[in-house]
């Protein structure tokens, strides 16, 4: 990657809203020191010692680039020292940038595909506590939340970058209210995440149970929240070996 600018969001329809932190974890609320339960954009480590840059091997399957759209659900914390959990943010040329949306903008840059980035009505509390609870709410209830806006000429699209955060091992609600909208038959996913030492975990799973007509690609991109800022390199060689 050459480009130091910021990429352009293609399709986007409405600004950010949901400001705070949050990663969930197990049953417990507290949310600081080794106690903590919530980061955004960092993910549970709940299979430890996987932490780093890595690209899953075992399907390296070729697939176009050329008519393709990055997805993403991106929270960064808001401005401010935080203390209470991992880095959920990435500052790169004086830009602030949540870690998911940094990958994006790296594989937006690389393919030169269009990007969308998934944005809920509801504004998730500013304050980590509360927003603690209410994402353990959202999940424990499975109430999908209505996200703004739509994916223009969605089905002119052959393949899909999603990204998304960790949350206690799978999926956060907003993807599964993506994936309930939207019918990927036909379409290739290539899933890619930030986490904070799960990996993957078990939501590539969880994505083909979502869409079992779809392709989804089992060698994504996964890099731990620490190593997010060192990417580039790393996400690019990913690109090529799966680009025709």
């Amino acid at each position: 990657m050459t480009s130091t600018n910021r990429p352009r969001i293609i399709i986007l329809r409405k600004s950010f809203a949901i400001v705070g932190t949050v990663m969930l974890s197990g049953a417990m609320l507290a949310g600081c020191g080794t106690n903590s339960t919530a980061s955004n954009d960092t993910g549970t480590a709940s299979t430890p010692n996987t932490s780093g840059q890595s690209a899953d091997t075992d399907q390296q399957t070729p697939v176009s680039t050329s008519n393709a759209l990055v997805i993403y659900f991106s929270m960064p914390e808001p401005t401010g020292t935080y203390t209470k959990a991992g880095a959920s943010r990435v500052v790169r040329d004086g830009e602030l940038y949540g870690n998911v949306e940094l990958i994006a903008s790296l594989i937006q840059q690389q393919t030169g595909a269009d990007m969308f980035r998934i944005d809920t009505v509801q504004e998730y509390p500013a304050d980590h506590d509360e927003l603690i609870e209410f994402a353990v709410n959202e999940m424990s209830n499975n109430t999908e939340p209505e996200l703004t806006g739509s994916i223009a000429d969605f089905e002119s699209y052959d393949t899909f970058f999603i990204g998304f955060p960790i949350w206690n091992a799978v999926l956060p609600m907003p993807l599964h209210t993506l994936f309930d909208s939207y019918d990927f038959s036909g379409k290739t996913i290539i899933p890619f995440t930030v986490h904070g030492g799960s990996g993957f975990a078990g939501t590539i799973e969880q994505i083909k149970n979502f869409e079992p007509n779809a392709t989804v690609l089992d060698n994504g991109f996964s890099v731990s929240r620490n190593d997010v800022g060192a990417a580039d390199a790393d996400l690019t060689a990913w690109v090529d070996s799966i680009e025709n």
